[in-house]
């Protein structure tokens, strides 16, 4: 797994390894103008070209780029510089003076290195930088921006008036919540993670992270001969009516493909009779099964007073792992949450950014403004673990926090929230935590929706397609079992 950093502690960071690792600014901005020179002699390798124009704004981004231009320069390549007017930051103006290349006032290149603005940036981009950026991002050569793109913001990856479309993105040190929230995950392009020696902290050591495949693969722990059903555990789904029959079928799909050894379904009459003889494996049930390992609620219920009291006799009476998802979160928006705070079992919501402006009077904006904090300070109110989707998911109890970066667009349809709550749930059945099954479950749909839209592309690949390649997903991550 990697951390992944906000502004705030990234500048911790840096200041933490000057002062107590006696390492200068000065030195701290050799390695990294050197170590995005590396990136970018390898890609005019890949190329074949060796036409290099670095941007350099006035403040420290742009003296990481005077430092690449030169050390770039001194490799033998056809560098010049576009440098940005305005008052120069110290180590800017230091590494300005050291450059001892060409300058250029107009765009060039196949290469072209974003220097211009860094993590820190806070206000919108307008007048002459958004020209520039505009006829950077048409000219059509490769662009690799310096830490972020351009017109980021550094901790939660919004566009900020306009931004640099990379290619590719050197992240200094670490990576930043911008690169994986919201445009971030469109406007990065590869990034590419480079060590320059920073440290960091321990008033920064309370860190988001990110997951890779080898991380996940402990979650599908070997499978005993000697066992049975009940070794892997029960779910029981309450999910589905007489107008959603298909929220309770793909939840079920999903949850038969977990691991899990039991699947019951408590829903109406007229679900029973569309998906038993589809699905015969499951179990059917007009009651609630409280003596089930996990229990999922809300999938395609109807936001009733009967699904809320449902709820709230769940959360008195059961001991287990409590999955509240769709109309269960919007029974919660309606009728109070704070019966969240009243209860015996664990708790998983999984709420998409509206569903979770609902449950908490706050608007989109500004929960997708500080996905992170939002969703911590929720989960540690309320003492759940809360899975916040989107793009990129953000996964929490309020002590770890996770972003999924796993997915693909084939999940933006409709279904995909069904499948998670099944997946998850079973998960949750098997016997993993609620944090861990839940970074597990997202991570693993994350996979499988990125296999369908390279069958299918992201246009045709369905929830159904997801579903079905699943097994493909679990099948890539215990590789090494």
């Amino acid at each position: 797994m990697e951390i992944v950093l906000s502004n705030a502690q990234m500048r911790l960071s840096d200041a933490y390894t000057i002062e107590k690792n006696d390492v200068s600014s000065a030195e701290l901005m050799h390695r990294a103008g050197v170590a995005i020179a590396a990136e970018a002699e390898n890609t005019a390798k890949t190329l074949k070209t060796d036409e290099i124009l670095v941007i350099c704004g006035t403040g420290n981004n742009g003296g990481d780029g005077f430092v690449c231009a030169e050390e770039l320069r001194s490799r033998g390549f056809n560098v010049a510089v576009y440098a940005l007017e305005g008052k120069l930051s110290a180590d800017c103006q230091r590494e300005k003076l050291a450059y001892k290349g060409r300058y250029l006032r107009h765009i060039w290149g196949a290469i072209i290195i974003d220097c211009i603005f860094g993590t820190g940036l806070d206000r919108n981009i307008a007048g002459e930088i958004y020209t520039l950026i505009e006829e950077i991002n048409s000219f059509g050569a490769f662009v690799i921006s310096a830490d972020i793109p351009s017109g980021l913001s550094g901790d939660n990856g919004k566009v900020m008036g306009i931004a640099v479309n990379a290619n590719k993105t050197v992240a200094i040190a670490e990576y930043k919540l911008g690169h994986f929230l919201n445009d971030g995950l469109d406007f990065c392009g590869e990034v590419v993670k480079k060590d320059i020696g920073i440290c960091v902290p321990q008033e920064a050591q309370c860190y988001t992270q990110i997951y890779s495949d080898e991380d996940v693969e402990k979650f599908f722990a070997e499978r005993k001969r000697n066992s049975h059903k009940g070794t892997f555990g029960t779910v029981n789904l309450i999910a589905g009516s007489k107008k959603y029959i298909g929220a309770a079928a793909l939840s079920l799909q999903s949850a038969l493909m977990s691991g899990c050894g039991i699947v019951k379904l408590t829903t109406a009459e007229e679900v029973k009779f569309a998906l038993a003889f589809k699905y015969p494996q499951a179990i059917y049930s007009d009651e609630v099964d409280l003596a089930a390992n996990a229990i999922a609620v809300g999938m395609g219920c109807g936001a009733t007073l009967e699904l809320y009291g449902i709820i709230k006799n769940i959360l008195k009476e059961y001991e287990g792992t409590l999955l509240i998802d769709a109309d269960g979160l919007n029974a919660l928006s309606k009728c109070g949450a704070e019966i969240l705070k009243d209860k015996k079992c664990a708790v998983v919501l999984t709420p998409h950014l509206k569903e979770f402006s609902r449950i908490t009077g706050k608007t989109v904006e500004e929960i997708s403004s500080d996905p992170v904090s939002c969703a911590e300070s929720f989960a540690r109110e309320y003492g759940v673990t809360l899975v916040l989707k989107s793009a990129s998911t953000v996964i929490t109890d309020g002590k770890n926090t996770v972003i999924n970066v796993r997915g693909s667009t084939a999940l933006s349809k409709g279904g995909s929230g069904d499948i998670l709550s099944g997946f998850l749930s079973g998960t949750l059945a098997r016997g993993l935590n609620p944090f861990e099954a839940s970074v597990c479950a997202c991570y693993t749909l994350g996979l499988s929706a990125e296999i369908s839209s390279a069958e299918k592309t992201d246009f045709c690949a369905t929830a159904y397609d997801i579903i079905k390649n699943i097994h493909n997903a679990v099948k890539r991550l215990i590789r090494k079992n």
